[in-house]
């Protein structure tokens, strides 16, 4: 990356700059590579936050599915974390995951799980086990618009009518021929069957996604999932177990990530040689990635203060400009052949851009992902019944005693007194794109479109062609579209 001018000498965060487009010869988004290229198995440079309201493993799923990494947060016990991991390995990777519900269930059921929104619908049957759904146990598939008309104590299997249409997984080409075969069948969800059994559905917008994006896999071809590690107690035995249950990359987090405490926890999983990349932060300079490095990490987490919940700054004065704190920590860690994410402070698609300039290998997102249907939590509805999800931050009161609970009164009363950030926040969904795949989709094609601009066609060549410029507050906002009907 380059400035267009003078290097400026006062940090900058993504509002201060903007991408000059420059002489391309890339003429499609489609020949845009957005593979991270730092060691683990996305294809796409996105992962959801290890926050207690973002990351689950309905979520992780779903975004590996499209190349990214959900990493599930720390604050869960080890045996629920072990359950997570292995459930994500278990989901489909060319379907989607079924969302099944008795036919007993009520409506209002469904809808703390599901918006009445088109392109979207519940599998309504009689399930014998926990992964086990034949075709035969199926009453029917009810499209989620349907929700909307009808009385919330409705049972589901009153609501379905018509026999579901089913497919055979042998009968599905790849690409344009699976969308093909599921817009033939004249139905908004299909089930996909293997030997009897409904391995999980299908829609024709997962099959247009299914031609676009490579999943993030593992060697035997499953979902990869990653997760979180903090820094006290048996780190190394927790970093083992998680390995065991088939993690894909491993985290070791905590808000100030150059102290010892993060140093002995880094040597401590480095000398399992668990054969899985370590990401360790959270930092935001060159002597933190130089010790962080030596003591094991090939992935560093940038990033105090910018998080849409986190309220460091104001709170402690510490912290540093997004933008400026991937440049310097990207650079230093390209030096040592590790890499960066970029953890917090993106608003918009153009940040995400503007982090990969910066040299980041992938961008971290919270409270962004936490508005989605895949999202921990169940749905709300505010007086106006508009949809939301509630989110927290994690060093806030709400997670403080979450992940203190089990210790005695005294000691969990003096963990709150020092807690700090958001602790309750409503995420709205967006109606026209309430998944995180909807967000994956437009975040995706901003930057796919940003590579075009600089003439790069992978991340490596995006690092070396951006160039920036700086611009001023009236600058950001000339940017921003007018409202419609000005």
């Amino acid at each position: 990356m380059k400035f267009s001018g003078e290097r400026p000498a006062v940090d900058l965060t993504y509002s201060d700059v903007f991408l000059v487009p420059r002489r391309s010869a890339v003429d499609s988004r489609l020949q845009v590579d957005l593979a991270p290229g730092d060691g683990t198995p996305a294809t796409v440079p996105l992962v959801a936050a290890n926050m207690n309201s973002v990351t689950g493993p309905r979520l992780a799923a779903t975004l590996a599915r499209r190349g990214g990494l959900g990493v599930l947060p720390q604050d869960l016990p080890l045996q629920e974390l072990d359950a997570a991991i292995r459930w994500v390995k278990r989901q489909p990777v060319r379907w989607d995951t079924p969302l099944v519900l008795s036919p007993r269930a009520a409506v209002a059921d469904a809808l703390r799980l599901l918006p009445a929104l088109p392109g979207r619908g519940i599998v309504v049957a009689e399930q014998r086990g926990a992964e086990e759904l034949r075709r035969e146990d199926v009453v029917g598939v009810l499209a989620a618009p349907r929700l909307a008309t009808a009385l919330p104590d409705a049972a589901l299997g009153d609501l379905v009518h018509s026999e579901p249409i089913a497919i055979s997984t042998e009968d599905i080409g790849e690409g344009r021929a699976a969308f093909d075969a599921v817009d033939a069948a004249d139905a908004e969800i299909v089930l996909m069957l293997e030997r009897g059994q409904v391995v999980g559905t299908l829609t024709p917008r997962t099959a247009l996604r299914s031609s676009l994006y490579r999943p993030a896999v593992d060697t035997d071809g499953r979902l990869a999932v990653a997760a979180a590690v903090g820094i006290n107690g048996d780190v190394a035995g927790k970093s083992a177990a998680l390995a065991s249950a088939g993690v894909d990359v491993l985290v070791v987090d905590t808000a100030h990530g150059h102290q010892e405490g993060m140093l002995r926890a880094l040597e401590a999983v480095a000398r399992l040689d668990l054969g899985i990349p370590i990401v360790a932060g959270n930092v935001v300079t060159s002597d933190a990635v130089h010790d962080l490095v030596r003591a094991g990490a090939s992935i560093l987490k940038v990033g105090v203060g910018p998080g849409a919940m986190c309220t460091t700054r104001m709170m402690t004065a510490v912290g540093r400009p997004q933008f400026s704190a991937v440049l310097e920590t990207a650079a230093a860690a390209r030096e040592l052949g590790a890499h960066v994410w970029a953890d917090g402070g993106v608003r918009y698609p153009r940040d995400v851009a503007l982090a990969l300039a910066a040299g980041a290998s992938s961008v971290m997102i919270g409270s962004w992902f936490a508005g989605t249907i895949e999202a921990p939590g169940e749905l709300l509805h505010d007086a106006e019944g508009r949809v939301y999800k509630e989110s927290w931050g994690m060093a806030s009161t709400k997670a403080v005693q979450a992940r203190f609970e089990r210790l005695d009164p005294y000691e969990r009363a003096r963990k709150e007194l020092f807690a700090e950030g958001i602790s309750s926040s409503m995420i709205y969904l967006d109606p026209l794109r309430p998944g995180v795949e909807d967000l994956v989709d437009m975040i995706t094609a901003g930057v796919r479109s940003s590579f075009t601009y600089a003439g790069a066609s992978t991340v490596a060549e995006f690092h070396d062609r951006a160039l920036v410029g700086l611009q001023s507050a009236s600058g950001y906002e000339e940017g921003k579209a007018l409202p419609v009907g000005w």
